[in-house]
């Protein structure tokens, strides 16, 4: 039996909907999916969770969607959850990667298997080269082994999985608050609510976003995502994801187009993606770490 502790976003729903089965649904307090949930747990009690889990006949968990960090109330912590405490306090203190390989660590030694997303859902995965009508260019190509460079150096940090380049420059570098986020800061002049509404309709937010630009003509200032999992990652938990929000915030920051890992960054909703990005004339790229 198959759990999934699901954090908000769309990829908990993509999961479920690509399952024969529907999972036995966990979310954390504080995070509700865009899901009903069955179970809904404290970090507190994070051992009589997984104890529960156990009970219930749940072999392997998928943890999907995003969530931040939350606080802890040392009064809240339960008897089996207090052998744990040094463990998720040290994983508190760790960068994203650091944290889930420790908390995935917990999870294993309770006996459960832990399933990547892309696991459960191979096709999020975009196949090797250009997926949209126009490609980059030798300037582009340049950004992308600069944005990888870039990588290089947050991975070893821990800070990320993203950043803009133009014109070979880093302009922005991914931190905790995420890739949206970012590119947020290239749209500070826009008032569009679906940007920050993490319960905006994205498919009609998409139809009234293409009616208002059909050609990209609010203005391109250049430059590319670049996205790809942090260097040696641990890819069964947080492997990095773009969706339709970043799409139209990268076209709403004037960038030429996109660059992610091949193999390593999945993508909800390709075909409306690239929809999009086909008519505000920007690429996709999927491309191999380290190649052309």
């Amino acid at each position: 039996m198959l759990a999934l502790i699901a954090g908000t976003g769309d990829l908990p729903p993509a999961l479920v909907a690509r399952l024969p089965q529907r999972p036995l649904i966990c979310a954390m307090r504080g995070f509700a999916p865009n899901l009903a949930p069955d179970i809904t747990f404290r970090m507190e009690h994070l051992g009589s969770f997984l104890t529960d889990l156990r009970a219930r006949g749940v072999t392997r968990i998928c943890m999907a969607g995003a969530v931040r960090r939350p606080q802890i109330d040392p009064t809240q912590i339960d008897k089996a959850t207090m052998p744990l405490v040094p463990r998720v306090q040290a994983a508190l203190t760790q960068g994203d990667d650091g944290a889930l390989r420790i908390i995935i660590a917990i999870i294993e030694e309770f006996g459960f298997a832990v399933v990547a997303a892309h696991r459960i859902a191979p096709d999020l995965l975009p196949a090797p080269g250009v997926r949209t009508k126009i490609g980059p260019t030798s300037s582009h190509s340049n950004d992308a082994f600069s944005g990888e460079t870039c990588l290089v150096q947050m991975g070893k940090a821990d800070s990320g999985q993203a950043c803009v380049i133009r014109a070979d420059d880093v302009i922005l570098r991914e931190d905790a608050h995420g890739t949206d986020a970012m590119l947020q800061k290239l749209c500070a002049s826009a008032t569009d609510d679906w940007m920050s509404d993490a319960t905006a309709d994205l498919r009609k937010e998409v139809k009234k976003f293409l009616s208002e630009t059909p050609d990209g003509q609010g203005g391109r200032a250049g430059g590319i995502l670049f996205k790809a999992p942090k260097p040696n990652q641990d890819q069964r938990a947080d492997l990095p994801l773009i969706g339709l929000r970043t799409v139209m915030m990268a076209a709403k920051a004037g960038l030429d187009g996109i660059v992610i890992e091949a193999g390593g960054v999945m993508v909800l909703d390709l075909p409306t993606v690239r929809k999009v990005l086909d008519a505000q004339g920007m690429f996709l790229w999927v491309r191999p770490r380290g190649g052309a």
